[in-house]
């Protein structure tokens, strides 16, 4: 039986790596702030679940999806490309092009450095709108913002800024409040990452 996607949850295809985890927190951060929930393919640890169907899943029940696909480049060790973020995107866009009606309703932001790198790896979205984060949270904290905030239309939401400010100070109180949970910064689950920013933003409204 198809699932029915659910309006509040957001679907986060970006990748996993140390480098990018910078950007990662600030954008679960965004979303949570934004009033909405936040999943990946890191919310569910299930050994007996193929990571495929877990990702067709995630992909099923989110109105809405957030893809980077900044990391597409060569990599030193292999010499060939990852292509894992775009292939998530193009599962996405399928669900919403052939899928029951209320999954045609689905929305994505798609993000990049640079708007215009996607030209050299994946042409095919071309004429659809890529936004640049530059490398930088705090800018795709105001992409992802202000992405929501037109295709949920929903009002009187906080501006990238406000957002911004709040996760910088997040940050500042990361290490005590992980001390207070008995829980190592640099260990963190995403489950634990996501009830660690529900408890501070409802600290902090």
């Amino acid at each position: 039986m198809a699932r029915k996607p659910r309006p509040g949850e957001v679907f986060i295809n970006c990748p996993f790596d140390t480098s990018y985890k910078p950007i990662f927190d600030a954008i679960v951060f965004a979303v949570y702030d934004l009033g909405f929930v936040a999943r990946c393919a890191l919310d569910v640890d299930d050994a007996s679940q193929y990571r495929l169907d877990k990702i067709l899943e995630l992909i099923e029940r989110c109105r809405y999806g957030i893809h980077d696909i900044s990391f597409v480049a060569i990599d030193p060790n292999t010499g060939l490309p990852r292509f894992n973020m775009p292939m998530e995107l193009g599962l996405f866009l399928g669900c919403k092009r052939f899928g029951e009606a209320l999954q045609r309703t689905k929305g994505c932001l798609i993000l990049d450095t640079d708007r215009y790198r996607y030209r050299n790896f994946i042409s095919d979205v071309a004429g659809q709108d890529i936004h640049a984060h530059g490398g930088e949270p705090k800018k795709a904290i105001v992409e992802v913002r202000d992405w929501l905030s037109s295709a949920s239309s929903r009002r009187m939401l906080p501006g990238g800024q406000a957002i911004a400010e709040r996760y910088a100070k997040f940050r500042a109180e990361l290490f005590d409040l992980c001390a207070e949970l008995d829980r190592q910064e640099d260990s963190l689950t995403f489950t634990d990452l996501s009830e660690m920013i529900s408890l501070w933003l409802q600290a902090n409204r």
